[in-house]
């Protein structure tokens, strides 16, 4: 969240400086300081911008991440910020930065295979989230290489559907590419058999092959209706 978005969105609804401070429960002056960029909103306020001025999820604060990932927590999650695959389980509660979601979703040993797919969505819908942030997270966690792959399958996806997002996500995948890791990993299962993982080998795409990752996980596979 900038400055700039700030203003503009307030401007876009036609309000005053005044008028947003009293829907804030801020003075004028305070939202005169966080539209010129002198003041810095704290998590809480950052929620109430983001649900006042109805702001993109990329504007929550960005959080760390939990040290346990409960499955069922990340799918209502990705419903809440309006995943296709799991509209029957939106209920209006308040929303995560996707950036965070990413991040747990990366770091859990193991995934729902339906939560694994929805991943590339949150590229594809966010791709504005802020990667000043999660970048050196996913390093500090040696991630990368699971984000990389998640990376090739939203530019994959948005390649076939023709969508600009591929541009973006190109320069990204350059990024990670600095600091890939030569150690295999897997993504979004916590335990293979040697069988399993030979036959990943074998027949990974190549996108897998070239992030490290044993999955069989494919662009053409994930097909997201509204």
């Amino acid at each position: 969240m900038d400055h700039e978005m700030l203003k503009e969105a307030r401007d876009e609804r036609g309000w005053t400086q005044a008028t947003l401070a009293a829907r804030l429960g801020v003075s004028q002056g305070y939202v005169a300081l966080l539209e010129s960029g002198r003041r810095k909103p704290a998590d809480a306020l950052r929620r109430r911008l983001a649900r006042v001025l109805q702001l993109p999820a990329t504007s929550l604060p960005t959080t760390a991440g939990r040290s346990t990932v409960d499955a069922d927590a990340l799918a209502a999650e990705l419903a809440d910020l309006g995943y296709p695959g799991f509209s029957h389980l939106r209920k209006g509660r308040p929303r995560r930065n996707p950036g965070t979601l990413l991040l747990d979703a990366l770091a859990a040993e193991a995934l729902d295979p339906r939560t694994a797919e929805a991943l590339p969505w949150l590229l594809l819908t966010f791709p504005d989230l802020d990667w000043d942030w999660l970048l050196p997270q996913v390093k500090q966690r040696d991630l990368q290489n699971r984000l990389g792959y998640v990376v090739s399958l939203a530019r994959n996806v948005a390649h076939l559907q023709g969508l600009d997002v591929a541009l973006v996500l190109e320069a990204r995948e350059a990024l990670l590419e600095r600091s890939r890791l030569v150690r295999e990993d897997v993504f979004g299962r916590s335990s293979l058999t040697d069988a399993e993982r030979r036959w990943l080998r074998a027949n990974r795409p190549p996108d897998a092959a070239h992030w490290n990752i044993l999955s069989d996980l494919r662009p053409e596979s994930l097909v997201y209706g509204a």
